[in-house]
């Protein structure tokens, strides 16, 4: 073997692929070159070499999050961060503490409906809280929704009802005057179109930092769930700078109305890479959420909605897809709801299979006849499992559980269910949607609850994976997922050299020290792109 550029010793390397333990890994050319132990390492050096020792901690393959929003996400988290509110008097609390120009808007993001206690949600707070004339624009947690001020809705126009192609709306109230909740994509751009723009400068350096951040938590790779306009432009522009801490494979939008011309544009973008970035895939929503009545589910929720798909015409969904699946474009589709699951599962039964499998994004209801189809089809599912521990309760009284009632919020993130009838399940975050921290989620998938809290009751806990099924979903899984099964995922010579380090053991952790403990070292391609030594 040539020799290593680095070299990095622990007490534990799970390979993640059955061999014997070793504790020394050498790496060249951003692959992995050699396994064995301290005494091997001797061999493999050259001058040049850099060896680090990391004494008792335990490396893994690098983590991969399966869901991500780099992009869309550093302009949707501008603003007062209102993620910890949990009632209408600390949503009033947080706003007027808020720094506003004079004549700007007030923004924030991450509200969960919760707070509201079961009461509707209008823009009242708000306007209690800074008076009449302040434009307010507050981004709820799932990013498909968000709370306006009647100023916000004046200067866009909005007086009442409006017509989409897809499930969005705006919310009125009995007498049609709106009441400041907006749903969906396109009704939040009536009043989102109004805000004043970052500066490229400054959503590069958003960018920049966030990706630091990651590396910092032990993510070496992610997939962006979508390639918004300046994507390109960003990722560009980060690259000339020097290498990305952080590997992205990217999938642009395919929304309703897309005709022949735009589903030949996302085939173009199918061509755009960089050294450690891809396009490869589309995005596609058969529905929306259950918190905002627009998932698609078999049987209305107990307020009456969340019975139709996002598209208009379901067919038009299955015809973009069959186009794009034939030419071996992977698909992608967030579906929550039983009846958007089922439909997409049918696409994807009907549509040309590709060499990288297709994924269902989110899958937080669905009957037992569905599970074993994953399998089936060879169709990944993709979730997040802080979705269930940070927004959802164990006696349904939130607001997403009595939306569906008990009987569908009692077959909900079936995340153990999909693994025991042989779904590959990849992890991860849907950041901006919850944080994205990959211990704290590799800690609930295993608790059923929120990490550092003992106190919380878990939900469905028989749902819960072991440590080893949580870790595979952010490295064997997520490499399989990516059809890099054979290059990535695992720790074996000729495989990418990404690597994550924890201070302590993720197979045998408890997973509350897990979420608490520091990721001494990130490596990507054989480089650093963390390290705390």
């Amino acid at each position: 073997m040539s020799a290593a550029d680095l070299i990095l010793m622990a007490d534990r390397i799970h390979t993640m692929s059955g061999d014997s333990a070793p504790t020394a890994i050498a790496m060249a050319g951003g692959v992995i070159t050699a396994l064995g132990d301290r005494t091997d390492a001797r061999d493999w050096r050259a001058p040049h070499t850099e060896v680090v020792d990391l004494g008792g901690a335990t490396i893994t393959p690098g983590l991969v999050d399966g869901h991500f929003h780099p992009v869309m996400g550093i302009g949707l988290t501008r603003g007062v961060d209102l993620s910890s509110v949990r009632t209408v008097a600390g949503l009033k609390a947080a706003l007027r503490t808020a720094d506003v120009a004079p004549g700007g808007w007030l923004e924030g993001w991450g509200l969960d409906p919760n707070a509201f206690e079961g009461g509707p949600i209008t823009h009242a707070p708000l306007v209690e809280a800074v008076g009449p004339d302040v434009p307010v624009f507050l981004l709820l947690f799932d990013a498909h929704s968000a709370l306006v001020s009647p100023k916000a809705l004046a200067m866009a126009g909005v007086d009442g009802p409006r017509g989409f192609a897809s499930g969005a709306s705006v919310v009125c109230d009995a007498d049609r005057v709106p009441t400041g909740h907006l749903l969906e994509l396109e009704a939040l751009g009536l009043v989102r179109a109004l805000l004043p723009d970052d500066a490229p400068a400054e959503r590069r350096a958003r960018l920049s930092d966030l990706l630091r951040r990651m590396a910092a938590c032990g993510l070496t790779a992610a997939n962006a769930m979508d390639f918004e306009a300046d994507s390109l432009d960003l990722f560009r522009a980060l690259e000339d700078d020097g290498e990305l801490p952080v590997r992205w494979r990217c999938a642009p939008f395919v929304m309703p109305g897309t005709g022949r011309d735009g589903l030949d544009a996302v085939l173009a973008q199918q061509r755009l890479s960089g050294r450690r970035w891809q396009v490869q895939g589309a995005k596609f929503m058969i529905d929306g959420t259950i918190d905002g009545g627009t998932a698609w589910l078999d049987e209305p929720d107990t307020h009456g909605e969340s019975t139709a798909c996002f598209w208009p015409d379901p067919r038009d969904y299955t015809a973009a897809a069959s186009v794009l699946a034939a030419h071996g474009v992977p698909l992608v589709t967030h579906a929550i709801g039983d009846a958007g699951i089922r439909y997409v599962l049918d696409t994807y039964a009907e549509v040309a299979s590709t060499g990288v499998p297709h994924r269902i994004e989110h899958l937080e209801t669905m009957p037992s006849e569905l599970i074993g189809r994953f399998a089936e089809l060879n169709v990944t599912a993709s979730m997040q499992p802080t979705h269930c521990t940070s927004y959802t309760r164990a006696d349904h009284s939130d607001n997403w559980s009595s939306r569906l009632g008990k009987r569908r919020a009692d077959r909900a993130f079936r995340a153990r269910d999909l693994r025991e009838r042989g779904a590959r399940l990849a992890l991860g975050s849907d950041w901006p949607i919850a944080p994205f921290d990959p211990r704290a989620i590799l800690a609930a998938a295993r608790l059923r609850r929120p990490a550092g809290d003992p106190d919380v009751e878990p939900v469905l806990p028989e749902q819960a994976l072991t440590a080893r099924m949580a870790l595979e979903g952010y490295t064997t899984a997520a490499a399989a997922a990516a059809g890099l099964a054979q290059s990535s995922g695992r720790l074996r010579p000729g495989y990418r050299a990404d690597l994550t380090a924890f201070t302590l053991d993720p197979l045998t952790t408890n997973p509350d020290e897990l979420a608490a403990s520091p990721i001494p070292m990130t490596v990507v391609a054989g480089s650093i792109a963390h390290r705390t030594l």
